[in-house]
């Protein structure tokens, strides 16, 4: 979830909260910042009013401008074509210096004299809006020409990105975020107030109806309005920019930010796709099965609630007549009927699926808000409503309790304030016994313990008294925690190369191991009574399993998704072992300055460094392992003390198709041989080695692993290491190349004589002769 700090200043009082403050904050509520930028924009780029606009002489994309920027008017050439449409603009003055350590200087194009260059987001450090300039408006705030452009908040903002678990659906928007900040800071919520002024007095009955068919398990709201003209907002579209929110059309664009902001899930349909033979809007909703609500037009499904929706049905921007959705539905009796049905499902079913915000009226005001002023709408009289009777989940909580769970005392008056902040309704039941009802926003809550754990969030687990921790025995050390320990330290060194633990379930579906050819439980050993269709036997690999995880974050629009796994795997009669698997998919980091913003893309050698950092020095020998996820070119056994012991491949492009991945590499690893063995000392030389490097000419069809089994099988006592550090190819080797392997030597005895070294080196390259037809460079 991304939010920014001018947004949720709409909903709460930041003024007097630093950045550092919100980013603690935020971590001590449990909403993780995975990160924190703010927005800094280059000294001397101000707003720019252009004065008059017009094609360059000799250029047809370009056009020349003449804009007053408060202190005069400067003449600039800009070749973005939707210049021709702006008023407002933001202008690098001469002098400004941009990121990327471009500065704004005099110039000429084509001939005509240029005196600055009127930006687009990106070329500020704003997140790319698309083509061309920024067209300014009053959204952030009045326009007065000359004015810096940083000196805008809702421009040079604080973008937050917040790591959520997976029941905290409640903040998968503005307004939630702002509510727990509420709670955790102790400030007052800014209420929103807004009267919609009826410009049509026609009831919406006159021109639509809805019927319902079967147990409705979805509340839906819907409003009819007619819509002339839509505009652009530019803060709607660079809040959007900045939260990396897609949404194409302006329409589109209005409907993304009010569900961002409120949290309640926003459709907006063509009425056409509604119209029956007697000219009148019919919407049918039907309850095909628990938790399936399908919404149906004049000849079809259009839409299944807090699933998808059917494109045709989609209002675009030149529709005159439109049906607006509000919608919401149980996550949990979503979430299921969809695994059951396999729908296929939208971008806004993630937030169902999580938890969407069941005030519909407060997403379709605020909508309204946006529709006002962005808009030339008309909205008929009442709405078409489904009304679904809930009851809110009750919990009896004794501050005793509350307190004993917690570890420190805590008031009963301090768990009630934190309680309505966070939306639950109280009522008293005794001198320290409340009954809390749970908000339908907060579905995850079930218990006492729930309830604890909301409010060790806001209290900050900081503030909670240490207590020394009491053993109810002494600690046995035996194989069983040092395998413990073991884990410990390769997960801990996972992490530290840049991997996320992935945890799944020990169970696999037959038919996927079967496909790409890994070993399957005999049937008579099969499991009686699997959980799930998909989880219906044990697995012999963790990789199938990582594979389903990076497509999930893939969905969830992840870019570089790096993961590791230690569990248990079975063979064909239930043997049980345990094996280190590692993902990587997409890039090898996020974007960020360093890289431009383009990160690279996953490759075997940056692969190979980062299980190395994991599980340390090994080495690779042509793959000898089968099963339908190994590349063919691209595969390699992992040798540790002399023994394969795992595989490591790029994934096979079939399977990446199938999973719809970026590129990705797997590797998985017999988790026994990289248990921490005895070793004994060796002793070190005092003396000094030297380093020499040897060029030798070998056939090209000779790769570097037959050349260090030779090397390898030499007993030479002071040779003590050897690595290539160069392949060199070329038209007039022919069928040869170049190869450079540099060696280590060092006498344990005494200081090298060159006699010495020359002496190494010589049955090195006689080996090489011999073994690889070596011919010396």
């Amino acid at each position: 979830m991304i939010v920014t700090r001018s947004w949720l200043n709409e909903f709460i009082d930041l003024s007097d909260v630093s950045n550092e403050k919100l980013y603690k904050t935020f971590n001590a509520i449990g909403l993780e910042v995975d990160s924190i930028n703010q927005i800094e924009i280059a000294e001397k780029v101000v707003i720019g009013k252009i004065l008059s606009c017009e094609k360059h002489p000799d250029a047809d994309k370009l056009n020349v401008c003449q804009i007053d920027i408060g202190s005069g008017t400067r003449q600039i050439v800009c070749g973005a074509a939707n210049v021709v449409d702006a008023e407002y603009v933001a202008v690098a003055t001469i002098g400004a210096v941009l990121p990327g350590n471009f500065e704004i200087k005099h110039a000429k194009l084509r001939g005509v004299e240029s005196e600055g260059m009127v930006c687009a987001s990106s070329e500020l450090g704003l997140p790319d809006m698309g083509k061309g300039i920024m067209i300014l408006d009053e959204s952030i705030g009045e326009l007065e020409v000359g004015r810096e452009f940083g000196t805008y908040e809702k421009v040079a903002d604080t973008i937050i990105e917040l790591e959520l678990t997976a029941n905290r659906g409640d903040c998968l928007s503005i307004y939630g975020v702002a509510r727990d900040l509420s709670a955790a800071l102790d400030i007052e919520m800014k209420p929103f107030e807004y009267k919609q002024e009826e410009k049509m007095k026609l009831g919406i009955a006159r021109e639509a109806e809805i019927h319902t068919e079967g147990e409705m398990d979805a509340d839906l709201c819907y409003k009819l309005a007619t819509i002339d003209t839509i505009s652009n907002s530019f803060l709607l579209q660079l809040r959007l920019a900045m939260v990396a929110v897609e949404a194409e059309g302006k329409l589109a664009k209005i409907l993304a930010y009010a569900t961002h902001t409120t949290g309640v899930v926003l459709r907006a349909y063509e009425s056409s796709a509604f119209i029956n033979g007697e000219d009148k809007i019919v919407v049918r909703a039907k309850a095909s099965s628990k938790g399936i609500i399908e919404v149906a037009g004049k000849e079809k499904v259009v839409s299944v609630v807090g699933v998808y929706q059917d494109e045709e049905a989609i209002a675009k921007d030149d529709t005159k007549k439109l049906l607006l959705e509000a919608s919401y539905i149980h996550p949990d009796t979503l979430v299921e009927a969809v695994a059951d049905s396999a729908l296929k499902t939208d971008e806004l079913y993630y937030k169902t699926s999580r938890g969407s915000n069941p005030d519909l009226d407060f997403g379709l005001s605020f909508l309204a808000s946006l529709m006002d002023r962005y808009t030339d709408i008309n909205c008929y009289e009442g709405s078409l409503d489904v009304k679904v009777e809930r009851e809110n989940e009750k919990v009896i909580v004794d501050a005793k309790e509350i307190s004993s769970i917690i570890g420190m005392d805590v008031e009963l008056s301090k768990i009630v304030t934190i309680l309505q902040k966070l939306g639950f309704e109280i009522s008293s039941m005794g001198d320290h016994i409340i009954a809390v009802a749970v908000p339908l926003f907060r579905h995850d809550i079930k218990h006492i313990q729930d309830i604890a754990e909301e409010i060790v969030r806001i209290i900050g687990i900081n503030h909670i008294e240490a207590k020394p921790l009491v053993f109810a025995e002494e600690p046995r050390l035996n194989d069983t925690t040092d395998r413990y320990k073991a884990k410990k330290s390769f997960k801990n060194r996972a992490v530290g190369a840049g991997f996320y633990e992935n945890v799944s379930y020990i169970f696999s579906e037959r038919a996927v191991l079967k496909q790409y050819g890994f070993s399957i439980i005999e049937e008579k050993l099969e499991l009686a009574n699997p959980i799930a269709e998909e989880l219906n036997t044990l697995r012999s690999t963790i990789l199938i399993n990582l594979l389903g995880a990076v497509k999930r974050n893939v969905s969830y629009t992840k870019k570089s998704i790096p993961l590791f796994e230690i569990g248990a795997v079975f063979g064909s009669r239930r043997e049980q072992s345990e094996v280190l698997s590692f993902v990587f998919s997409g890039q090898v980091s996020n974007e960020n300055i360093s890289n431009a913003g383009k990160p690279k893309m996953i490759d075997f050698a940056a692969f190979t460094q980062k299980v190395g950092a994991v599980i340390g020095s090994f080495e690779l020998v042509p793959c000898t392992y089968e099963n339908g996820l190994i590349h063919p070119y691209q595969s390699a056994d992992i040798i540790i003390d002399g023994k394969v012991c795992g595989f490591m491949t790029k994934l096979h492009p079939t399977v990446q198709e199938a999973y719809g991945i970026p590129e990705t590499f797997i590797a998985e690893i017999n988790f026994d041989t990289l248990l921490p063995k005895h070793i004994n000392a060796e002793p070190i030389s005092k003396f000094q080695g030297v380093y020499k490097d040897l060029s030798v000419v070998i056939n090209k069809s000779i790769n570097y692993y037959e050349v260090a089994k030779v090397l390898n099988r030499l007993e030479l006592p002071m040779l003590k290491d050897s690595y290539p550090v160069d392949i060199y190819e070329d038209e007039k080797l022919g069928d040869k190349k170049s190869l450079t392997v540099r060696f280590f030597i060092q006498s344990m005895e005494k200081t090298l004589e060159e006699s010495d070294i020359e002496s190494v080196m010589s049955q090195i390259m006689t080996a090489l002769e011999k073994e690889c037809n070596a011919e010396l460079r």
